[in-house]
């Protein structure tokens, strides 16, 4: 277990909570509320990480910081969410031990930061992770719901269903202690997508434990829109790749199957040569599809039944962001040029 400095003169107890967004006046208000009615000396301060939002998300931010002061908000010139976090540590870190990230899109229950703690408490962990459960408001934001709650899009990750409590590699980010966080050097901003997960591999490899905390999994919306979904996923497939060529880890069966869905694809087109290369798209076409039908009718939900299909956005996106990221890192002869990579990524806003 990593040494903690001696001089470490931040409080023993309460959070920093940082809120990185972009665009995002349908959620934003409903998400500061979430912490503004936590005490004081559990939530010191509510940080907005701003990357710049043409909505209304700005004014909404405003009007509540004059009915709570401890929300302040800060412009985060690179966009990306690992760098807003990053400023956000930089300039509000020292007031507190501790850091929450909230997504500014999901919904938290009552009492979370308070949860948070008391597992950290409880387990010592220097990360404390949580569970995130899709739900959907409109028919296809349903199906994609569906679909993420489920194995057919989730493969099993532990994040992905109701926690029970247990140490894990990884987990949607939460509570993190901000001596761990800046003693691996915070997220590595020429990632827009999956900085989450590479954290976790350099807080692990640097000694520290990532805990999945029971009872205070949070509710997230997925994208509204097919295209937006798919392109959401071709980030998630760029970014998995960076995390596994960066630290030269093997990709876990349920992030290699979908990745293999571009291949498959591609190698159907070729189906005039021999049938027989169009059998496994076929397949997987096939899958998904009864797969969604099933999960509607056990849902009871006709939306529901159309999970296949956003099943299907999301294997393909993934996958043509993940081969893609890995051509071209090898067409670079494997060298990362991370301005370049840094120009690529935004955040995109929830259509």
């Amino acid at each position: 277990m990593p040494t903690r400095s001696t001089e470490d003169f931040r409080p023993p107890r309460g959070v920093v909570v940082i809120v990185p967004c972009l665009n995002e006046e349908e959620h934003i208000q409903k998400t500061l509320g979430h912490f503004m009615v936590e005490p004081v000396d559990t939530v010191c301060k509510i940080v907005v990480s701003d990357g710049g939002s043409t909505d209304r998300t700005l004014d909404i931010v405003e009007a509540c910081a004059k009915r709570d002061d401890r929300i302040v908000i800060l412009h985060n010139e690179r966009r990306i969410q690992s760098s807003g976090v990053n400023r956000a540590v930089e300039q509000y870190g020292q007031l507190a031990r501790f850091i929450v990230r909230a997504d500014a899109h999901a919904d938290y229950p009552i009492g979370y930061c308070a949860k948070l703690l008391a597992s950290q408490g409880m387990t010592g962990a220097a990360s404390v992770v949580v569970s995130m459960i899709a739900k959907g408001t409109t028919c296809f934001q349903k199906a994609a719901a569906v679909a993420q709650n489920s194995w057919l899009g989730n493969g099993g990750s532990a994040h992905r269903i109701a926690a029970q409590g247990q140490f894990v590699e990884h987990g949607h980010h939460a509570l993190m202690e901000v001596s761990a966080f800046q003693s691996v050097g915070g997220y590595d901003e020429s990632f827009s997508h999956n900085e989450d997960a590479e954290l976790d591999y350099r807080l692990i490899a640097a000694g520290f434990r990532v805990y999945l905390c029971a009872d205070a999994d949070i509710e997230y919306y997925p994208r509204k829109g097919p295209l937006s979904l798919f392109r959401q996923y071709k980030e998630f497939g760029r970014g998995r790749a960076m995390t596994l060529l960066k630290h030269r880890a093997r990709p876990r069966v349920r992030q290699l199957l979908p990745a293999m869905v571009g291949p498959v694809t591609a190698t159907s087109l070729l189906w005039p040569l021999s049938p027989f290369l169009a059998l496994p798209a076929l397949c997987w076409l096939t899958v998904c599809i009864a797969y969604g039908i099933a999960l509607g009718a056990f849902k009871k939900s006709a939306c529901a039944c159309a999970a296949g299909t956003a099943a299907l956005l999301m294997h393909l996106g993934f996958s043509l962001g993940f081969i893609s990221q890995v051509f071209n890192l090898q067409s670079r002869g494997g060298s990362r040029n991370r301005n370049a990579c840094r120009a690529a990524y935004r955040i995109e806003k929830d259509q």
